[in-house]
This record gives structure tokens, sequence and C-alpha cells, in this order.
């Protein structure tokens, strides 16, 4: 039975309010239509939600928050999401204005409640990434059982409940595309309740996760791309808003990119992205699909050049599409590759667009869609997918529905000829035929078109097969196999599409960053991306939430991370950035200062660290604790670089090493190398989990003269 504080009683009474609002005129009669709403439904103490259940996960708070407490004299809106969730995403621009405007002290505060689809997204670790993934930069929780979604009877992603500084429901918005209206209500509601005097301009204990992070040369890596015959890796550094070019051993010769978000095309040095993901590579040529921005860009390394060629820079929900590519708005497109049609080689780009749930095509030059017509250069247009949230195969491609398309993978040779589909939503591994658009099953799902939660970690044939949001797909036409990244099920995938078996090729099921080095003791973290490499003899991939990219030889059967040297070789002039900084320390992390140490020219200095957790404590698995070491003022001591490294294990001493300079440039200076550590422990009966930090500040006294050897320092610290 439905409570009597649940959406189901607001719905008939905000259902007169739109009609209310459809015959309003002007922006002022809306604005009043508002306020007089917000007065009758005020006398009604009937809609108080309850608070949020005791015990649950928070994030980006110094603690837990109650509607009766912190939030009590507040008007707050929460954000029913999954991070799955493209829809989800797709509000985030919204939420992020509305932040810009109303701050906590102005009496609003959102709080994003995670309630989620997939199993994997029940896990914290999994949200924390998500949550810095999307930059979201308010209170979450992780409501992992769905408990105040059943109770106000909330039934999609994404769903915004609007409540008054006494917890009252207000407003509900289901779905995307209300921004007016958010607004509308957001703005009327706070004027309402500041006039009415019940507004509290206290803070919130708001602590963003990101601020305690240290630095990384990669950034939740969306994916990677290959260019075989030049020896090159294009990579999408998503978290950091850049593309990648490296050689295939690791040595930097391109950045495009970075490190705060924009869409300036021009000069490589002057171009910027917005969580940019799908990359393809072919000789001088890197096209990039912008994810954030909504565009299509193209990178000329020849040239030295960014391009937009197709979107508007803000989302789009045209589903036909047709028009020039930058005439053309476009949806979060996800995943990019090459392809041919009804012309040239290389003549169209295919693109993964999960914004609109279909599969797009952009004219490089003249061409024809299968059973289309003629498209000439720069058309950018559907080509299939109805634009339905669905699981339906269909041998009509427009009438076919996908859900959240996310991963491209070309086998035009025969018999294969199609285009592979990661279809992350409904968990399967699709086919689209090249000759005729017709869309079919490979593996996962199930055959109900509407069913998008047949998900599963199953190796088997066909529908028998179960996956769990594949984000990536590579094909591999020497051995005529198709390799997946199985996301949430932290694996990779191999599929014969000749007998439509599915078989784990890698990953233990558990989300990890271990590389076994063999295959089935290695453990990945929402890989999201991978090609092949070598004449199939290698798969490059993006390990998401690892932050980094590993290689895995299908020879040996055994995995390597792949290095990235991040001195670059780029020509391209850019402006000084001067030496890597060490991440902030929080105000309340310890500071220690050591004894000077006298070490010589060329000698290796170690540093043996003991730390010592709270009783009933233990350290949180695969949450990022690390180390950073820097010499700030004297960078040189260090090549310019903060060296940084995991903390796995606390039994016994983390020993940190550098080798000092063989050059002293200044023998007179009494320089210092000052040792960061962040940790992240949770207690064992609770799982309440914590971050704690400290540094210690080594002086050193360097005689010029050079020696040999090693020199110990040893330090501790009990947290």
């Amino acid at each position: 039975m439905a409570s009597r504080c649940s959406l189901s009683t607001l719905f008939p009474v905000q259902s007169q309010l739109d009609c209310d609002l459809d015959e309003a005129a002007s922006q002022q009669e809306k604005e009043n239509v508002v306020y007089q709403y917000l007065k009758k439904l005020d006398e009604d103490e009937d809609l108080k939600i309850p608070d949020f259940q005791t015990g649950l996960e928070w994030l980006n708070t110094e603690g837990p928050l109650s509607l009766n407490k912190e939030l009590a004299g507040k008007v707050v809106l929460l954000d029913f999401f999954t991070y799955c969730c493209i829809n989800c995403m797709h509000i985030l621009p919204d939420l992020h204005q509305l932040e810009m405007k109303h701050s906590v002290k102005d009496g609003l505060v959102i709080i994003g409640v995670h309630s989620a689809k997939f199993p994997n997204e029940k896990v914290l670790d999994n949200i924390r990434s998500a949550v810095l993934r999307y930059d979201i930069c308010h209170p979450v929780v992780n409501d992992s059982e769905a408990l105040l979604w059943h109770e106000l009877e909330v039934s999609c992603w994404p769903t915004l409940v609007l409540l008054g500084p006494s917890g009252n429901l207000l407003f509900s918005l289901v779905g995307e595309g209300h921004s007016n209206k958010l607004t509308l209500f957001t703005d009327i509601t706070l004027r309402y309740y500041r006039e009415k005097g019940q507004l509290k301009a206290h803070t919130v204990g708001v602590k963003l996760y990101r601020d305690s992070l240290p630095p990384s040369i990669l950034s939740f890596p969306g994916k990677v791309a290959v260019d075989d015959r030049r020896k090159r890796l294009a990579i999408a550094d998503t978290g950091h808003h850049r593309i990648l070019v490296v050689t295939v051993t690791g040595h930097l010769e391109h950045v495009i990119g970075g490190l705060e978000s924009g869409k300036q095309d021009g000069d490589l040095s002057e171009a910027s992205f917005n969580s940019p993901q799908g990359v393809a590579i072919k000789g001088d040529i890197v096209y990039v699909a912008d994810t954030e921005n909504h565009l299509i860009r193209k990178i000329d390394l020849l040239e030295q050049r960014v391009s937009t060629l197709a979107g508007v820079g803000s989302q789009g929900t045209d589903k036909e599409g047709g028009a020039m590519g930058p005439e053309q708005p476009i949806s979060s497109p996800w995943d990019v590759t090459l392809g041919s049609a009804g012309g040239d080689e290389d003549n169209v780009l295919w693109i993964a667009m999960a914004g609109t749930h279909q599969i797009w095509a952009l004219f490089l030059a003249d061409g024809k869609l299968p059973k289309g017509s003629e498209s000439k250069v720069g058309t950018c247009i559907r080509w299939a997918g109805s634009g339905n949230e669905e699981n339906r195969n269909n041998s009509y491609p427009h009438k076919a529905g996908f859900a959240q398309p996310s991963g491209l993978a070309l086998a035009p040779e025969e018999p294969w000829s199609c285009l592979y589909v990661a279809d992350s939503e409904s968990s399967t591994i699709r086919t689209l035929a090249l000759k005729d658009g017709a869309v079919k099953l490979l593996v996962g799902g199930e055959r109900d078109p509407m069913n998008l939660f047949a998900f599963g970690d199953v190796d088997d044939k066909g529908v028998g097969a179960k996956l769990q949001h594949p984000l990536g797909v590579a094909w591999a036409p020497e051995q005529s196999l198709l390799y997946v990244a199985d996301s949430y099920n932290h694996k990779f995938k191999v599929v014969d599409p000749k007998t439509k078996t599915c078989s784990t090729l890698a990953g233990t099921g558990v989300a990890g960053d271990i590389m076994g080095p063999e295959f089935d003791k290695s453990c990945f973290n929402e890989p999201g991306g991978l090609c092949v490499g070598d004449s199939g003899k290698l798969l490059y991939v993006a390990d998401t939430n690892n932050h980094q990219i590993k290689v895995l030889d299908l020879t040996s059967k055994t995995v390597s991370l792949f290095p990235v040297s991040m001195d670059c070789t780029d020509s391209v002039p850019s402006k000084p950035s001067g030496p890597t900084k060490a991440p902030k320390l929080p105000k309340s992390a310890p500071r220690k200062e050591m004894p000077a140490v006298t070490v010589s020219a060329g000698q290796t200095l170690v540093m043996s660290l003991t730390l010592l957790l709270p009783e009933g404590t233990k350290l949180t698995e695969e949450a990022p604790s690390c180390w950073t070491l820097s010499a700030e003022g004297n960078e040189w001591l260090l090549g310019g670089q903060v060296v940084t490294g995991s903390i796995l294990d606390l039994s016994k001493p983390l020993t940190i090493s550098t080798k000092l300079p063989a050059d002293i440039k200044d023998s007179n200076c009494n320089p210092s190398l000052t040792l960061g550590v962040w940790v992240y422990y949770c207690l064992e009966t609770n799982n309440t989990c914590m971050m704690k930090a400290a540094s210690f500040t080594q002086p050193l006294q360097i005689s010029a003269t050079h020696g040999d050897g090693v020199v110990t320092v040893a330090l501790a610290h009990d947290f």
C-alpha cells in the first residue's frame, strides 16, 4: 500500500500545476502559479518524507546527513540516479547550474541518491569512482537497497524530488529535459520559504573526495585505439579531458587538451575537450567522440590542429539527423570507428550515439548507407535504432532498438561483414549488417526486447551468455574473434561469432588492480575500452577505474602495465608548466619535521616508513591509498617530478627510495624531501570508512663529493 508521503500522492496535485503552467502566458504568470501552488501545498503536513536510514554510506560529506538535523531549514533537491545511466548523466549540467546559482548558505542543498541498477553499482568504491568521473560536487548517499526509492515509489532513473525545509514533498520531475522547470521550481521555492523565514543559512559539512587525491598520469581512461602500421596508440584520458598519442613502447608524442574541460578548436596547444571517450586513429588523423561536449572532433597531427566535424556543443534531441555535421545536434557520442558505406575506403565514421540509443554515420566523403539514399561529405545521419531504449532486434535498422550503445568494432570481411555493438544497458553484444542494416543478437541479454535487466556473468552461447554493462568491443580479423570489455564484471571476454560462444579471457570478476600476471589471476576495475594490436597478438585495454592502460599478451596469456612516459616530444609550443606539484594535504593532517641526514651526491636515499592504523580498523581494499615524494623549491632532486606509489599492505614498512643526482646544483643549499601519505581505512565492525593523511619533511645535508651505497632513514606514524 502506498504511503501517504509517496510520489503517487504528489503526482495528481502536480499534474494540475503542469496544466496551469501550460496556460500561463508570461514568465511572471508562471512564477505566480508556482507560488500559489506552494501556498496551497504547504498547508498539507502529511507530505513529510521519512529521513535517510542510519548506516548508509555517504560521499562528499564529513558524515551522514539528516533531514531533521543538518538539512533542516534547507530546500533539498534529491537526485535519484544510477551511475551507468546516460539520462542521469544528462541532467548533471542542470544540477551544476543550480549549484552555481544558489549556494548552501542561500538555502539549497542537492543530494544524489544512488539507487543501483546493476549489482556492481551497489559497491561504494565504484560509486566513488563515478562521482570523480562525473565531477559531482554535492553529497551522494549510497542507497544500495533502494530503501528511499521504494518508500517514495520512485519508478525510473533519473527522478528529481524537491523538498521544503521540513522535508516536505513539493515537486517531482521524471526523466531528462526539464531544465527550465527545475530552475523555475527551485527559484520560487527558495523565494517562498525565504519570505516565510523558514530558511537557515548554516553550512552543511561538504568534503569533496577529489580534493584528497594525489595526481596520476591518467585519469579514468575510457577508450584506446591503435594504428598498427604507425605503431602508436591514441588514448582517451577521459578524466583529464585530453587525448594522448603515444608509441607502442609508451613514448609520448602528443598531448591534446586537458586538464580543464572546454570545447575550443584550433592549435593542439589550445584545443580542449570535455570527458572524451571513443577514439579512432589512422595515420596522422585521430577522430574523437567528445562525449560531454556532444561533439565529434578531428585531430590532425600533421597540421597540428583540432576541428569540429559534428555537433553544436550542446545536447541534441534529434533522432533522425541529415544536416551537415557542424549544424547537426547530437547526444553523448560514446565511441567511433572508421568504415565504408557506398564509397571509398574509410569514407564514413560510425558513431555509437549513447544519448539517443542509436548508431549514426558521419560521412567523411560522399557515400550511401545500406538501402539508403546518397549522402554528401559532411552529412551526419542516423543509421540504426529507433531512439527508444530497447533490446530490439529487427531486419529494418530504423525499427531496431538499442540501449546506450557504448562500443563499436568493425568486421568488414566476409562472412561477418558487420559492425559489432556493445549495447551497455541491455548487457548485450549486437551485430549490425553492413549490407542491409539488419540488427541481430550475438550474445547476452534475453529475447524480450523490453527487459533491460537480463545481466549476469555466465560463459555460454548466444542468449545463454550473460554480461554486465559491457562498454567496449574489439575485432581480431586474424583469429576471427571478438574481444569484449565486460565492464561491470571487471573482465575481458572473447566471443567466437561462428558458434556464438562467449567465454572469460581475463579477470576474476572481482574489482581490483592485480597483474597476475596470468589472465585468470589478474584483476581489473570497470574496464571501458580495448583494441587489438600487433596483428592480433596483443590487447591494449583501458582499465578505467585503475587509471591505467594494460597489455594482454594473447600468446603468453599474461598481463602487464603499459608504461606512459610524460616526457612529451610534441613539437607544439606550450606554456611552461613548471615542476609537478604534490597534492595538498588536509589541514588536519600532521606534518612531521625530521632531523637532517647527511648524504652524498649519487647516493640512494631509502625512506622506510611504518604506518599503524587504529585498533579495529583495516586498510580499505581498492581505495587509492598512496604516497607521494616531492621536493618543492628543489625539484631538481627528483628530476622535476613528483614520485608516487600505491599503499596496498601495512603489515610491513613501506620502502621508498630515490637516487640523488650525481651533480649537485648548489653545494651550499640544504634541500628537503617531503613524503606525503594518504591512507583509507574502515572499521571492521560496520565498514565506516575514513581517510587520513600525514607528511614527513626530511632535510638533507648533501656533500658534493660523489658517494656510493645506500642511506636509510626510518619514519613512523600512528594514525
